[in-house]
Order: C-alpha cells, then sequence, then structure tokens
C-alpha cells in the first residue's frame, strides 16, 4: 500500500544538541533500526520506520545529486558526512548533519549502512540552504530527473574542482568547527 505524500508546512523544528538520531538499513537503503530520537523527530513511530526506505523522509527541497553523492560514495565502501534537510511525518523539516558510513561482514562485504545525525552547525546552513537551492534549480532546468541529477553532480565536481577541495574537506569547511567537533 502506497503512503500518502507528505506535505511541508514550511516550519522548521529541530532536536538538542547532545541528541544523536540514529538509523540502520539494508544495502537497499530500507530502514532496519530507528532509535527513540529518531521516532521522537521524524514523528514516526517504529513500527511505520522499519521496513520502509529511508527516503521516507526526503524533503523536495533536498537536490537529488547530493544523495547520488552519498549512495556512490557509500557502495564505494567508503564513509560520507552531509548536511540533509528532512522531512518529518506531519511536513515539518529538520536539518541534520549527518555521518553515514558503510557496515561490512567479517568478509569485508558491504551488508547495509549506518547513519549517526546531529544537529548541524549554524553557521554552515546559509551556506549549505543556498548551495542546495542552485543544484535543486539545476536538477528542475534539466529535461528530465536524469539529467538533471547528473548537472547537480556536474556542479558539485566542478565546485569541489575549483577550491581543490574533496568532498569532506568542502563539507566541513562550511563551519567554523573543526572535524574533531563535528564527530566527538
Amino acid at each position: 500500500m502506497a503512503r500518502p505524500p507528505v506535505t511541508p508546512t514550511g516550519r522548521e523544528v529541530s532536536f538538542d544538541e547532545d541528541q544523536i538520531i540514529v538509523s540502520k538499513t539494508d544495502l537497499r537503503g530500507i530502514i532496519t533500526y530507528a532509535n527513540d530520537v529518531f521516532q521522537q523527530v521524524s514523528g514516526y513511530s517504529e513500527a511505520e520506520l522499519l521496513g520502509e526506505p529511508h527516503n521516507i523522509l526526503r524533503h523536495p527541497r533536498m537536490p537529488a545529486c547530493v544523495f547520488r553523492l552519498l549512495w556512490d560514495t557509500l557502495k564505494s565502501g567508503e564513509e560520507i558526512f552531509a548536511y540533509v534537510l528532512n522531512l518529518a511525518k506531519n511536513g515539518d523539516e529538520y536539518w541534520v548533519f549527518a555521518h553515514v558510513t558503510p557496515s561490512f561482514d567479517a568478509r569485508g562485504q558491504i551488508v547495509g549502512y549506518h547513519s549517526n545525525r546531529r544537529v548541524p552547525f549554524a553557521d554552515a546552513l546559509p551556506k549549505v540552504r543556498a548551495l542546495y537551492a542552485q543544484l535543486l534549480a539545476l536538477e528542475k532546468a534539466a529535461p528530465d530527473r536524469a539529467r538533471g541529477m547528473e548537472a547537480g553532480l556536474e556542479a558539485v565536481t566542478s565546485l569541489l574542482a575549483q577550491q581543490g577541495k574533496d568532498y569532506a574537506e568542502f563539507v566541513f569547511g562550511l563551519s567554523e568547527h573543526t572535524r574533531m567537533e563535528a564527530v566527538a
């Protein structure tokens, strides 16, 4: 049964700085674990989250190219940090600073993914909002979704090349906080 679409309210909510949203998914992004903070902030119960694709939270203002970058990085066995705008069950929105890692079995094969999400750095959000608005505009201007995602990804790649940074350096450079503060 398809879930009804969630209409964004435009209200932004947050969670406490000492809280961490945790989830785990299988290889297809289907939620296999959702902690209490995840349930509280998203407004979904555990029963509503488990077995659902993680994109149940996808906000329409999130550029698809950011998720493409995230999935490509994870599938290569690397971790990724990213700012993500999520959509709660009631339509409220909330920003997170996500640290997503692949989970490996004893043979070193990726068996799923684990995500810890914290309150984002406030000084980075204006830059992130502006960048994501530009990426989303590029995506929407394309004749179809696939070409839009590619246009957004090309823009991110070009930006990284211009700045001489990899994606992790770029993301951490958006805030005055250090990497160690981000993962502590």
